[in-house]
């Protein structure tokens, strides 16, 4: 089966300076933490939860599409998504 994203949710993630989501493979969840780094470079350790959501919003095509990648090539279910993923 390929990776879906039918729920639009995410969160930010404090501790780990990132956004949060997941993906499903048929009935198996596979979440995925986007770093700060691969959010652009309007984003810095000093920004709002609002400033690094909306920088996810606003990629999220770009972000799911590296998802996808990184899961076909390494099934699993958690992984980290890092400004190299995105080149």
């Amino acid at each position: 089966m390929a990776l879906i994203f039918p729920n639009r949710s995410r969160s930010f993630d404090e501790v780990r300076k990132g956004v949060r989501f997941t993906g499903y493979d048929g009935m198996f969840e596979v979440r995925f933490l986007v770093e700060e780094g691969a959010l652009g470079g309007a984003i810095t350790q000093s920004s709002s939860e609002a400033a690094y959501l909306s920088a996810f919003d606003a990629a999220r095509s770009s972000i799911q599409e590296a998802a996808s990648r990184a899961y076909r090539h390494r099934r699993g279910n958690n992984f980290t998504l890092k400004a190299e993923d995105f080149r």
